[in-house]
């Protein structure tokens, strides 16, 4: 992967700058939902599946303490948004069941499928610069463990680890530089 260093967003420290194409995909409420919906937000982003067997969960479980303390903090206008990287096992339901097992707030985070497994690689790779592949054997998925910042414009700003060391004041930070 080949990661070049932007000239800057909002006063962020090393903003990466990657435009994030215009999607509409399906949330875990069985509902479209796109670019659209996140427009004017600074959201954050990771890829999971509920059959996984190792990152998933605790970087589930990192993003529902990251989305607590956003509440906490008093942040506000701030989205989740989960993409599956397995849809032909997580359908808006599994999707649904996966959260709930995190507690997490439905209100502000968003899990979505309805996309092809080719799609989901593709849109991964181009927009957020990080490796979805579902191997031919076995039922588990190859994808990044980071959580994506991006901006009101729809602009990937910056990564962070997702899985361990999770710098959450950092990105709590960010979010407000941003806002």
């Amino acid at each position: 992967m080949v990661f070049a260093a932007g000239c800057g967003n909002g006063g962020i420290k090393d903003a990466k700058n990657y435009p994030i194409e215009n999607f509409t995909f399906t949330s875990h409420e069985g509902k479209e939902f796109g670019m659209s919906d996140l427009e004017g937000k600074v959201w954050i982003a990771d890829f999971v599946f509920t059959n996984c067997a190792d990152v998933c969960p605790p970087m589930t479980a990192n993003m529902a303490k990251l989305q607590e303390k956003v509440k906490d903090e008093g942040v506000e206008n701030v989205e989740f948004v989960s993409f599956s990287v397995d849809p032909a096992v997580d359908s808006p339901q599994v999707l649904k069941e996966f959260g709930e097992k995190f507690h997490v707030d439905f209100n502000n985070w968003t899990f979505l499928t309805g996309y092809s497994q080719e799609e989901i690689e593709k849109f991964a790779l181009e927009n957020f610069k990080t490796l979805v592949k579902k191997p031919q054997e076995g039922d588990q998925v190859i994808h990044g463990t980071d959580f994506y910042l991006v901006d009101q414009s729809g602009t990937m700003v910056k990564y962070y680890s997702g899985f361990k060391d999770v710098p959450f004041d950092d990105i709590i930070k960010d979010i407000k530089t941003l806002q």
